[in-house]
C-alpha cells in the first residue's frame, strides 16, 4: 500500500478498539513529529512504554552520584538531561549549585579524555543506556582498562529491553507492541520473535521515517484488530536476525546480567547489564541501587507502563513542565511527558 492509504487506514479505523505500545523514545518523538499520532482514529491508543533509559532509572542511582559529586577528589560526568532529573532530595545540577562537581558531555568519550589529562581526580561517568548504548560503553570501559586509566569510574544503569517487554506483555490491557527499532539492530529480531510467541500478542519491529512508521504501525493494527499474535519486521534493511555481533561480543565481555530496578515495573530479574571480571574494578557500586522515592504527584510509574497517558497526570504542564520537572519523564528528551508536551 502508499503511504497515503495507509494514513487512510490508521485515520478510518473502525474495528475493535485497540491499546497499543510503542517502547521506544525515539519512536514516541517521531509519531509526534510525523504527525502520524495525530491522525489516528479514535479507536487507536498509543501508550509509551519504557523506552526512555532515563526516565526508568530509580532516584538511589541519582543520589549515588550525586553523593560522588559532593565527595572531595571526584567529578561526576554525565549527559545534559540526567542533570536535571530528581533524586531523592537532590539533582545532579542541585549538587552543583551547592558546590559538587558535575559537568556534562555530548560523547562520553569526552570523559575518557579528561581522566587522562587529570589524573589527581577521579572521574565517574554516569553510563545510562539500553542495549542500543551499551556496546558504546563497553568499548569505553574496555579502552580504560588497556590504556590504563586508573582514576575512572562507571556507574552503570544499563538496562535491557526483552526482560521488561516480556512483563508487559502478560498485561492484558496492551493489544500488541511497536518493538524498539534501536535496541533490535544490536539484540537482532530473535529476542521479539520469542515474546510474540510467548505472549500470543503481535510485535512489529518498526524504523523511524514517516514511511517506516506508517507501514510498522499500519501491520500492528491490522494484526492486533484480528487479536492475532505473531512477529513482523518492519525495518528488515537494518535488523536481521542474528543482531550485531561484534556488539554483542563486546558487551558479553565486558557485561554480565544482574537484576535490575524499572520505574513503574520494579525489579525484573536479569534486566541489568554490571561490569564483571577483569574490568569489575572500574565499577563504582552499581549494583543494589534499589531505592526509588517518586516526588509526590508525580505518575511517571503509570505513564512508563502504558496506564497513565501522560496528559492525564494531575501535574502535567500545570506543577510539572520542562522547565520545572516533577518527575523523569519530563526531563529526558526521550521521556513521554515531555514529547506530549513539546508535541502534543
Amino acid at each position: 500500500m502508499r503511504e497515503k492509504e495507509l494514513a487512510r487506514f490508521l485515520s478510518t479505523y473502525d474495528g475493535p478498539p485497540l491499546r497499543l505500545m510503542e517502547v521506544c523514545g525515539t519512536h514516541t518523538s517521531s509519531l509526534y513529529r510525523s504527525g502520524i499520532r495525530q491522525i489516528l482514529s479514535p479507536n487507536i491508543t498509543l501508550l509509551s512504554g519504557p523506552g526512555c533509559p532515563v526516565c526508568v532509572t530509580p532516584t538511589a542511582y541519582i543520589d549515588k552520584l550525586v553523593s560522588y559529586a559532593m565527595t572531595e577528589g571526584y567529578k561526576v560526568l554525565a549527559f545534559g538531561d540526567l542533570l536535571a532529573v530528581p533524586g531523592s532530595r537532590l539533582s545532579l545540577s542541585g549538587a552543583r549549585d551547592r558546590g559538587g562537581r558535575v559537568d556534562f558531555f555530548y560523547n562520553p568519550e569526552e570523559g575518557l579524555a579528561m581522566a587522562a589529562k587529570d589524573r589527581q581526580t577521579t572521574y565517574v561517568l554516569a553510563a545510562v543506556g539500553f542495549e542500543t548504548t551499551a556496546p558504546v560503553w563497553a568499548d569505553l570501559v574496555k579502552r580504560a582498562y588497556d590504556e590504563n586509566i586508573g582514576n575512572i569510574r562507571f556507574l552503570t544503569a544499563l538496562k535491557t529491553m526483552p526482560e521488561a517487554m516480556d512483563i508487559l506483555a502478560r498485561d492484558l490491557h496492551i493489544d500488541g507492541f511497536l518493538c524498539p527499532g534501536h535496541v533490535a539492530v544490536i539484540t537482532g529480531s530473535r529476542p521479539f520473535f520469542h515474546l510474540a510467541e510467548t505472549s500470543g500478542k503481535p510485535m512489529v519491529i518498526g524504523g523511524f521515517t514517516p514511511p517506516l512508521l506508517l507501514r510498522a504501525l499500519s501491520r500492528l493494527v491490522l494484526e492486533a484488530s484480528r487479536k492475532k499474535g505473531g512477529f513482523w519486521n518492519e525495518y528488515p534493511s537494518v535488523v536481521r536476525e542474528e543482531g550485531n555481533p561484534k556488539a554483542l561480543s563486546l558487551m558479553h565481555e565486558i557485561f554480565e546480567a544482574g537484576d535490575a530496578v524499572w520505574r513503574g515495573l520494579g525489579t525484573i530479574r536479569g534486566s541489568g547489564l554490571y561490569i564483571s571480571g577483569k574490568y569489575e574494578f572500574l565499577d563504582a557500586g552499581s549494583r543494589g541501587l534499589t531505592e526509588d522515592v517518586m516526588p509526590k504527584g508525580c505518575c511517571c510509574a503509570s505513564v512508563l507502563t502504558g496506564r497513565m497517558l501522560p496528559q492525564n497526570c494531575p501535574c502535567f504542564g500545570k506543577a510539572c513542565t520542562p522547565d520545572h520537572p516533577v518527575g523523569a519523564c519530563m526531563v529526558s528528551g526521550e521521556g513521554a511527558c515531555s514529547i506530549t508536551y513539546r508535541g502534543g
